[in-house]
Parts: C-alpha cells; sequence; structure tokens
C-alpha cells in the first residue's frame, strides 16, 4: 500500500474540511459554540496540515474525538425527551439488593456514605475519578507512539464501540443518578443542572473546583445506566491484557479500576446496579467488537486500511 504524501491529498483536505464544517454548524445551531469547540477544531487541523507525521496522529485519533462529540451532541436530542425517566424503581432496587442498614433505617449505600464519610476517603475518590478518562486516552497514546497501532486501533475503536452502546442505552432507558434522589426526590425536574455530589468534598479539600468545573458541563443528567465510569478503565485493563503489558501496568489499571468502582458509589455519582450494568456494557461491547464486527471481512478491511494509514 502506498504511503500517503507529507501533505493531504486534496481529497483528504476536502474531507476534512467539510467534516469540521459540519461539526460547527451543527454544534453553533444546537448545541452552542464554546471555547473547547475552537481549540479542538484549531489543534485537529494543525495536526492535520502540519506533517505526515503529525496527520497520522490526528487521523489516529478519531475514535476519541468521535467520543466527544457524540457525547456533547446528546443535547440536541435529550433522551428524556424519548423515553421516561426512571427514578424511583432504580433506587428502590438498588435500597431491596444493596441496602444497608443504620441506625433502624435502611438507606442505599450512596445515601449511606453521604452520612458516613472520611476526608482520606474523600481524597482517594477524588484521584480515583480524575483518572476514569485520562488514563484510558494516555494508555491508547502510550500504544500509539510504541508503534503497537493495531492493538492501539483496536483499543481505540473498543472505547468509542462501548461508549456508542451505553449512550443508546441512555435513550432506551433514561435513569437519574443517586445524588438526584437525594437532591430533588423522585419526581422528574427536567433541565437539572450537574452535580459534583460527593465529589465535591474532593474539591473543598484540595481548594480547586475541579469537580466542579467537570459536572457543569455535563451533557445529560438523566444518563446514569449504565455507569460508564465503570467502563472506561475496564477497557484499558482488557486491552492491556490482550496487549501483553507488563504485570504492574495490569495491576495498576486494576487498581484504579477497582477505586473508580468504588467511588461511583462512594460519591453518590452511581448506584451498585448503574456499576454492574456498565461492566456488563464493556464485556458485552468488546466481545461484539471483536468476536463479531472484527470478524466481518468489510470491517476488517476497514480497520486493516485504518492501521496501514496510521502506520
Amino acid at each position: 500500500m502506498l504511503m500517503p504524501n507529507r501533505l493531504p491529498t486534496r481529497r483528504e483536505a476536502i474531507i476534512e474540511l467539510v467534516c469540521c464544517a459540519v461539526f460547527l454548524i451543527v454544534t453553533a445551531a444546537f448545541v452552542g459554540l464554546r471555547p473547547e469547540h475552537i481549540l479542538i477544531i484549531v489543534v485537529f487541523n494543525v495536526l492535520f496540515f502540519a506533517s505526515l507525521f503529525t496527520r497520522k496522529l490526528a487521523v489516529a485519533l478519531i475514535p476519541f474525538a468521535l467520543f466527544g462529540i457524540s457525547y456533547d451532541w446528546m443535547r440536541i436530542w435529550p433522551n428524556y425527551e424519548v423515553n421516561p425517566i426512571d427514578v424511583q424503581p432504580l433506587y428502590e432496587t438498588e435500597k431491596a439488593l444493596f441496602g444497608i442498614v443504620s441506625e433502624g433505617v435502611r438507606m442505599i449505600p450512596g445515601e449511606y456514605f453521604n452520612l458516613h464519610h472520611t476526608a482520606l476517603a474523600d481524597f482517594f475518590a477524588g484521584i480515583f475519578y480524575l483518572c476514569w478518562v485520562p488514563v484510558p486516552i494516555a494508555f491508547g497514546l502510550w500504544l500509539y507512539f510504541k508503534k503497537e497501532r493495531r492493538h492501539y486501533l483496536h483499543f481505540a475503536i473498543a472505547f468509542l464501540f462501548v461508549n456508542l452502546l451505553g449512550f443508546c442505552v441512555y435513550y432506551i432507558h433514561p435513569a437519574a443518578p443517586p445524588w438526584y434522589v437525594i437532591n430533588y426526590g423522585f419526581e422528574p425536574v427536567i433541565d437539572t443542572p450537574g452535580n459534583v455530589a460527593g465529589l465535591g468534598r474532593f474539591d473543598q479539600l484540595v481548594g480547586v473546583g475541579i469537580f466542579d468545573s467537570l459536572y457543569g458541563r455535563n451533557a445529560n443528567v438523566f444518563a446514569a445506566v449504565p455507569s460508564l465510569h465503570a467502563s472506561y478503565m475496564l477497557i484499558a485493563f482488557i486491552y492491556a491484557v490482550i496487549s501483553r503489558r507488563s504485570l504492574f501496568i495490569k495491576c495498576l489499571f486494576a487498581f484504579i479500576t477497582l477505586g473508580i468502582w468504588c467511588t461511583a458509589v462512594y460519591s453518590c455519582h452511581h448506584y451498585i446496579v448503574d456499576v454492574l450494568l456498565g461492566i456488563l456494557c464493556a464485556l458485552v461491547g468488546i466481545v461484539c467488537l471483536e468476536k463479531g464486527l472484527m470478524q466481518l471481512p468489510p470491517f476488517r478491511r476497514f480497520v486493516d486500511k485504518y492501521v496501514a494509514y496510521i502506520s
């Protein structure tokens, strides 16, 4: 296969510019342009046109870009306009399956930890939750720069595929997180803003509103099921195993994965039910991708060409 020229071909340049224009137009019309949207487009275009090396990197990052775009574009058609929001049934299920009795009162684990927490646990909860996207993306880039492009691309596509699968479930079954019930009760309140919940205690400890700024950009409050927070590091761990990373890396990823699962419940961001379904979503997504899509000749040829392009 011929390698691409130092500069993109006319066809490549047109496709890239048209895609960027569509992204900006749709985002401006239905979501509202923010400074980060402009920054992303500028960075991507600089990478795409600067050199052959940076263009390969830009193309390799497309799965992660599509993840961010698809998440942001959920604002266009909120899931609570598609199906009823599950608030009380999910809460009652959590209480029945995993309820904790404290001082004669049965409560969900999130409510219990909302009343019984420590500064040390709050600190580590924040550290774990700061890893949920940066560590998987860093792992992907590490694979890329180690020139393990096929492992990288399988991981990146799996990351995107699991997200899209989870987003579909968001629309099929909109669900409120535990902090919503604590703050608002069982009646759905449309356009509820994002909430840091228990992670606000980490912000107070370090004196910086890290999670406050992150959850202020939350695209959808009623997207608790499945917990994709529980999926991301699990995907990284599985592909660390598949790509035969060192025992240290695998143990580190397993530790962070468990920490995120515990933090999701401890911080009142997710029910245990959400976490279990997030784990299931990751496993189902990876199996469907690797044992299903990757076995289809057209898709396999697409992946082979993609690997050749970014190699």
